[in-house]
């Protein structure tokens, strides 16, 4: 029996991504494939040092699969690689200041590779994703209303979906669901569509480098479909 190691929210903190993958190493059940929910890099910490260890892995390590997370997005936005421009959502969420310091810290050769990664991952009877398919930005909760819920998981067209942009570790189950949806088109005449969705998880995966000292992540065997979410504490200098 093997398993994944789903992560995300690294954030530039090299530490801690360290310490999950001791961690990783210490399963007792083999870990075949790592998934990194994008978030890699942030205003925090060593973003070249992060994204050189996780294209560069040791002999003994597994490759991780990486996709791309909102402040990949926020990059791309700098370096005018969005068709956005200007980093808006950055500067209304940490100001001006970030703008500068996310530029001064992420290479034009790392933006490259960043741009080169997936927006996600579709394996078995999973998506892997950072947000959502509707978007980076997409945020599910626990608090989330289920109707949004059951909008997301049809779109992902998986029986779970892994989301890293919350940050959080949980697990969100729908037992069955069905969305009714109206149309009124412009010659007044109203479509009316039905959906129904059967049993399905949202799994926030957690976060492993805004918390200084503490590095969450998840396990999910295929086999069992078991999850099992895991916390790292590490002796961090930042």
């Amino acid at each position: 029996m093997t398993q994944w190691a789903i992560l995300s929210g690294i954030e530039g903190n090299l530490e801690a991504y360290e310490a999950v993958l001791a961690d990783i190493k210490r399963q007792d059940i083999p870990v075949k494939a790592i998934y990194i929910l994008g978030d890699i890099i942030g205003l925090q910490g060593n973003n070249e040092g992060v994204a050189k260890r996780i294209q560069h892995p040791h002999a003994n390590e597994v490759k991780p699969q990486v996709c791309t997370g909102w402040w990949e997005e926020q990059c791309f936005d700098l370096y005018a690689l969005s068709g956005v421009g200007d980093a808006v959502a950055l500067r209304e969420h940490y100001g001006a200041d970030a703008i500068a310091q996310l530029w001064d810290s992420v290479s034009r050769e790392t933006v490259q590779w960043l741009r080169s990664l997936d927006f996600g991952f579709h394996e078995e009877d999973c998506l892997l994703i950072h947000g959502s398919t509707v978007s980076y930005e997409d945020e599910l909760t626990p608090e989330t209303p289920g109707i949004q819920i059951c909008d997301r998981a049809l779109r992902a067209e998986a029986t779970t979906l892994f989301c890293g942009r919350s940050g959080l570790t949980f697990e969100y189950c729908v037992e069955t669901g069905r969305i009714d949806s109206k149309i009124l088109t412009l010659e007044q005449k109203q479509q009316t569509s039905q959906e129904t969705l059967n049993s399905c998880r949202v799994i926030g995966v957690g976060n492993v480098g805004k918390t200084p000292q503490q590095a969450t992540y998840t396990l999910y065997q295929p086999l069992t479909k078991q999850v099992t979410f895991q916390t790292v504490y590490y002796d961090s200098n930042l």
